[in-house]
């Protein structure tokens, strides 16, 4: 679902009014404040939900005084500028306080604001005052009725009160009682939530939808500029209208609304990487440098190495005693985040900015957000077990829509059960419903409970099913995204494996699925060869030569990068090099090294070459050897490239030079030792 977002993309109740130049010619100003006052009475036809009062004096007011600029041909001379600037600037903030009013999506926040609106009016009104009285009537070329007018709007302007109009107020105190009854853990009556929704004209689930989706944004923004005080309030807000949206708006289509990321695989790819799998559990942010601990569990070295210094000597997650204070390099996690973070081109500081978002969702904004999604939740697990086909699959689409982002209330969700309905609903035959099921399980298996709930109800062979019989495409490539999320578990990576359908479904959906389908594939197998025992079933299954085969015919750069991803981590035993040499990958291997430009596929390239060399000896070398073009390539790295590359191509270039200068069968094992030695200390 697509963010809110205005189209001139102007934060609410910002009012970015421009002072016109000094320079500014008469004529040209007077132009621009009749365009101005055109524009400001064209809100005479629009709705307010809310300051009805209040916009429709003030169109009033501007209205009279488009006469006297219409009546007036020009700008005297001899009269002062300033006051007519003046003018321009104050009608400029009212045209942007008009658009606030009638903005949609954003007419509750205009409620909650409605004080502060009412004080904008106030001094804006005044301000047009202000202009007017320094006004040089007596010099304008204009009719005396007209000036009469100026002069009595002049006069209204200084008196009129701009005050709270009492619908408003009243049920600003109708929003704030249920915030309170949330907020004690009494779920509000529906009955005293409709007269707010029906004052602002609410009425559907996409009104509601809207409303929700801008004030996500309003939270986010002020997040993001480190000013909370309103998240309380915003996202007791977001509560309240989530409730009415899952509970009070029963009639929707969940067929036409499906945008979602799932459908979009960078930002999947993103995910993956983040929050819930790459997380420290101490810091919160995504590991540079993950360790493991006698308990199993694993951290950001630099987080554990604080806790132990401060004289705890238990595990920060689990809270058992720890054995001893040795800390555990994991490799393969490492390997894993600095691979994906390559193969995407993602900054990990920008990934850690965004852990750093996310993890502010684990503990709700307020109390009465926290009470609003569990009564929600409980509402939605009994849709699911007791409504008609109908209302599960509109409860399996608010799961799907609630989970998107948060992660207390993904939370919520699993503990109140709604992983076994869900995965009940995967056999259903109506595409929209197993869709909405499929994507709203994808986003709870990014929460650690949510993974061990599929596993405890044996929910992967559901998953198999829908990865290799889904109704739809969408549903198909969202389930291996799902295998790759359980496959982030350590323990179930072998079970997972041991599944005789899971690899030969991925690779099948590698060969005849979407672009999209084939990169949750991807991901989700090299998830699976995290664990040593998989790399023989994912050989078997005839991966590496599907893989070879996507590097030539896929037209998507970032698909040939992911293949050369998975192929970089088949390539590190001998087996998979074996299959390698076998599916003719070596030349097309090469040829990308010497054609592309992007420097990770390169290094992906450079990768694979040094572990053939290890599993392949003299014959890779020596194909290697008889193209002197590829030094153009190594070199390229030694500039341009990151530590790592400019590591692995230095050994290349040498072990190269090596092989032509001195006897095949000496240089062979020193060079793969040396490699061995290389490709263990990264």
């Amino acid at each position: 679902m697509t963010r809110y977002s205005n189209h001139d993309h102007r934060r609410l109740l910002s009012s970015p009014a421009v002072f016109p130049c000094r320079d500014v010619s008469p004529s040209t100003l007077l132009t621009s404040l009749i365009s101005l006052s055109l524009d400001i009475c064209n809100f005479q036809s629009r709705f307010f939900p809310t300051q009805k009062r209040n916009a429709r004096e003030i169109i009033r007011q501007v209205s009279i005084i488009l006469i006297f600029l219409q009546e007036l041909a020009e700008i005297p001379k001899q009269s002062p500028v300033l006051c007519f600037s003046e003018l321009h600037f104050s009608f400029q903030k009212i045209l942007f306080l008009l658009q606030d009013c009638t903005r949609d999506g954003a007419r509750l926040w205009m409620l909650m604001k409605s004080q502060y609106v009412a004080s904008e009016f106030r001094v804006l009104i005044r301000g047009v005052a202000t202009a007017l009285d320094v006004l040089p009537l007596h010099w304008m070329k204009v009719c005396g009725e007209v000036k009469e007018l100026v002069e009595l709007v002049a006069n209204q302007a200084r008196k009129v009160k701009f005050e709270v109009p009492r619908d408003d107020e009243e049920n600003s105190k109708r929003v704030r009682s249920i915030l309170r009854q949330f907020e004690k853990g009494v779920e509000p009556d529906v009955a005293d939530m409709k007269p707010v929704l029906d004052y602002l004209e609410i009425k559907t689930w996409a009104d509601c939808n809207n409303e929700i989706e801008f004030l996500l944004d309003e939270m986010d923004f002020q997040r993001s500029e480190c000013d909370e005080r309103e998240v309380p309030l915003l996202s007791g807000l977001i509560g309240f209208l989530s409730y009415c949206r899952g509970v009070i708006f029963e009639t929707h289509d969940c067929r036409k609304h499906t945008d979602f990321s799932e459908g979009t695989y960078s930002s999947e790819m993103i995910k993956c990487m983040n929050p819930e799998d790459f997380r420290c559990p101490i810091s919160l942010e995504l590991m540079m440098d993950p360790v493991t601990v006698s308990t199993g569990q694993t951290y950001d070295r630099t987080s554990i190495q604080k806790w132990l210094k401060s004289g705890n000597k238990i595990c920060p997650k689990t809270g058992a005693k720890l054995k001893n204070t040795d800390l555990i390099p994991n490799t393969a996690l490492r390997k894993l985040i600095q691979q994906l973070c390559v193969a995407k081109g993602v900054s990990l500081t920008k990934l850690n900015n965004q852990s750093c978002d996310i993890a502010k969702t684990i503990v709700p904004g307020s109390p009465a957000a926290a009470h609003a999604t569990q009564f929600l939740s409980w509402f939605l697990a009994r849709r699911l077990v007791f409504g008609t086909m109908e209302e599960k699959n509109k409860a399996a689409y608010e799961i799907r829509l609630l989970a998107r982002s948060n992660i207390f209330n993904r939370s919520c969700l699993i503990q109140v059960g709604t992983v076994s309905p869900l995965l009940l609903l995967l056999s259903t035959r109506d595409n929209s419903t197993q869709e909405n099921a499929i994507a709203a399980l994808l986003k709870l298996s990014k929460h650690n409970k949510g993974k061990e709930a599929i596993i405890e109800n044996g929910g992967l062979k559901s998953i198999v099913t829908v990865l290799k019989k889904g109704l739809s495409p969408e549903s198909r490539q969202i389930a291996a995204a799902i295998i790759f999320y359980l496959a982030s578990v350590k323990q179930h990576r072998k079970s997972i494996g041991e599944n005789p359908e899971v690899i030969p479904c991925l690779v099948e959906l590698m060969k005849e699925g979407t672009t999209c389908g084939k990169k949750h594939a991807m991901v989700a197998i090299f998830g699976l060869l995290l664990n040593t025992s998989n790399h023989k079933r994912v050989i078997e299954a005839n991966t590496v030569q599907v893989l070879v085969d996507m590097l030539t015919s896929s037209e998507k750069d970032d698909v040939a990068t992911d293949s050369l991803t998975v192929l970089g981590a088949l390539a590190e035993n001998s087996e998979g090099a074996e299959a390698m040499m076998k599916a003719s990958a070596l030349p097309q291997i090469i040829g990308i090294l010497k054609s592309t430009g992007k420097n990770s596929g390169k290094e992906h390239c450079v990768s694979i070459l040094l572990s053939l060399c290890v599993n392949g000896g003299e014959d890779v070398i020596g194909v290697m050897a008889k193209d002197p073009s590829i030094m153009a390539s190594l070199y390229s790295l030694l500039t341009d490239g990151t530590s790592r590359a400019t590591k692995k191509a230095r050994f290349l270039i040498r072990i190269l030079h090596e092989f032509n200068e001195k006897p095949i069968c000496s240089v062979a094992e020193q060079q793969t030792l040396e490699v061995i030695d290389l490709l263990g200390r990264n």
